[in-house]
């Protein structure tokens, strides 16, 4: 750890000493994507060391999607999220909606950010995939890798940074969607942006619900969000927005032991507030966010068993601050210094079913983080961008950790994009995992791990056609399993020994010509011990082609040497392939008119599981109108 930290500090200071000509960086980068996840302010992708991704909005309305995750776990290479049936992923038992990257991902490894902001639930730590929704995601950021550096606990594995809609053209747009298919499904959605003056909106409601693939499995959420803005003047502005979710779903249980009853009923909501300030060469923000949620959920009983008596409850809280400054001092250079604070926790119970009455407290716990960082990119005579940074960040209950991460980024020649960096990752242990239900152990110490990549990017053709290779090595210890308890008969929640990933991803993508274009991506994964949703092999082919008002998407998926069980004999791994396609028709034109669309899921009927003893439903059709005006 010594050796990286001096590192860190030995690039700070060339990033602070070197400046490079005062000439524009141009054409040797790709200006085309802007990212702000990196390092909080608005940098050039090509110019950051670190491996990120990013899906547009183009991308995610083509999918017809009303779940954002699903379009992350096909287009993002080394991504995969786990799923359990046509539509919702569900809390508690059962459940799914986990995002593994590079095999790093269960127990809330990768951070799930709105804005800027991370989302989890304070006493469980999982993030909230029922209340990501693609009708209002603008795009998505993700590093494939440890974020930690300016993201802290639980960026362990990488950072999803879902960037929100705003509507920034003058006047009004009004969208509306109605979809209809297999099992029942029914998808409602309408949102609507207002700009005038200085003030924007952008609000929407969506509905989904099926009766699920399998008995007891039904569905239904109702998602609300409005994002607000004010511009003061030409150098302040303030944002707001809210997202409410209202959800019950019902677990089927596994089809080797099924569950009746088994409901939950949750509500989530999460709001932040911002006062942005840009000066040109200064730039920040002040971040205040505040994440809550209660659930309500029936354990449900097996065959031959008696009902449940109580329900479980709880109430949780994710609430913080985070302020940031960044300073252009000469050409080429930026440093960004921060501070955060974060609370998070709650308390869960018993309550009797029949009475109402509390029958038992479980936890009453909280959590107080805070932190401290700086991260500083020079950019060199147009060839050599370095960047890094360091944050220290205590927590209440383990103390303190130094995060260190560091990177260069060479472009030899025009389109060309060399990228290597270094980069500690960790994560705090959770309430649940320390303090809720058998196998709890308060005496868990934080899991960490140091990664380490390269990539090479190239682009071809008039930027037409880009391809990226990365091969990444993960080392890392203190990794939190529940195992038997030696000589007892019981589990415990204990840190392991080391353990390590290693592995490369390819993405390509070609515009062939003006209606015509293709993405694909392979991962390959090496874990030096079985771990659960992190596919050795991972690929994924899609094809847009757009005559006239038509719009064609075909993909397929496969996966392969997928675990779905671990921790009992024999193991079980799953291979499958996947067949997607959707047909549109358009009348009129993108911000007045109607969309015609039929899509299809699983098309070859495969049968596979991704949640051990969840079977994914078979083939899926939908069909759907959108209206805009």
């Amino acid at each position: 750890m010594r050796k990286e930290i001096l590192l860190v500090y030995g690039l700070l200071f060339s990033s602070f000493v070197f400046a490079s000509d005062p000439v524009t960086i141009d054409s040797l980068i790709n200006l085309k994507e802007v990212i702000v996840t990196a390092n909080k302010i608005d940098v050039n992708r090509n110019s950051v060391p670190l491996t990120i991704s990013v899906i547009g909005r183009n991308e995610i309305e083509s999918s017809s999607e009303s779940a954002l995750l699903p379009v992350l776990s096909e287009r993002v290479p080394g991504l995969f999220v786990t799923e359990k049936g046509i539509t919702g992923f569900g809390v508690s038992t059962g459940s799914a909606g986990t995002v593994n990257i590079r095999g790093v991902g269960q127990g809330n490894k990768v951070l799930m950010l709105f804005d800027g902001q991370p989302q989890w639930a304070g006493l469980f730590g999982h993030s909230l995939p029922d209340t990501y929704v693609a009708s209002d995601v603008e795009k998505v950021e993700v590093i494939r890798g440890p974020g930690s550096l300016l993201y802290g606990s639980n960026a362990m594995g990488g950072v999803v940074n879902i960037i929100t809609r705003r509507h920034s053209q003058e006047g009004r747009r009004t969208q509306a969607r109605v979809m209809y298919g297999s099992y029942n499904t029914q998808k409602y959605m309408v949102n609507n942006g207002y700009n005038v003056g200085k003030f924007s909106s952008f609000v929407s409601v969506n509905h989904d619900r099926t009766d699920g693939h399998r008995d007891n499995s039904k569905f239904h959420i109702t998602n609300g969000f409005a994002n607000l803005g004010y511009q003061i003047n030409d150098k302040y502005k303030i944002l707001g927005n809210v997202n409410l979710a209202k959800f019950k779903n019902e677990n089927p249980g596994s089809i080797y032991e099924p569950l009746t009853d088994n409901v939950m009923d949750i509500f989530r909501g999460t709001t932040s507030l911002a006062a942005e300030n840009n000066y040109g060469k200064v730039s920040g923000a002040l971040r205040v966010f505040y994440n809550w949620g209660h659930h309500k959920i029936n354990d449900g009983y097996k065959a031959n068993q008696n009902p449940q008596t109580a329900y479980f409850l709880s109430d949780d809280h994710n609430t913080g601050v985070m302020f940031y400054q960044s300073f252009r001092l000469f050409q080429g250079n930026s440093f960004t210094v921060g501070v955060d604070y974060k609370n998070w926790g709650g308390k869960a119970w018993n309550e009797s079913i029949d009475t109402g009455e509390k029958t038992g407290d479980l936890a009453d716990k909280s959590v107080n983080e805070t932190a401290g960082y700086l991260i500083a990119q020079q950019d060199l005579c147009d060839l050599f961008s370095l960047n890094a940074g360091i944050r220290y960040e205590h927590n209440s209950v383990f103390g303190g950790e130094w995060i260190p991460q560091g990177g260069v980024v060479v472009r030899p020649f025009e389109g060309n994009t060399i990228k290597a960096s270094v980069s500690k990752g960790f994560r705090s242990p959770n309430i649940k995992e320390m303090y809720m239900f058998p196998p709890q152990n308060p005496d868990l110490k934080p899991e960490s791990m140091m990664n380490y990549e390269v990539s090479i990017g190239q682009f071809f053709l008039e930027n037409r056609l880009h391809a990226e290779l990365t091969g990444f090595y993960i080392k890392g210890k203190n990794l939190i399993e529940t195992l038997p308890v030696e000589g007892e008969n019981r589990k415990l929640n204990q840190n392991t020994g080391p353990f390590t990933n290693k592995g490369f991803e390819f993405e390509l993508s070609y515009d062939i010509c003006k209606n015509l274009s293709v993405d694909a991506n392979y991962s390959y994964l090496y874990t030096s011990k079985p771990l659960l949703a992190a596919p050795k092999h991972k690929t994924y082919g899609g094809i847009t082609y757009t005559p006239g008002r038509f719009t064609f998407n075909v993909s397929v998926q496969s996966i392969f040497d997928l675990y779905t069980q671990t921790d009992k004999e024999p193991k079980v791994e799953e291979d499958y392939t996947t067949l997607n396609a959707r047909a549109a028709y358009r009348f009129g034109t993108y911000d007045k008119g109607l969309n015609l669309f039929v899509k299809g899921e699983n098309l070859t009927a495969a049968r596979y599981t991704i949640n051990y003893g969840f079977p994914m439903p078979k083939a899926i059709v939908m069909g759907g109108v959108e209206v805009t005006f």
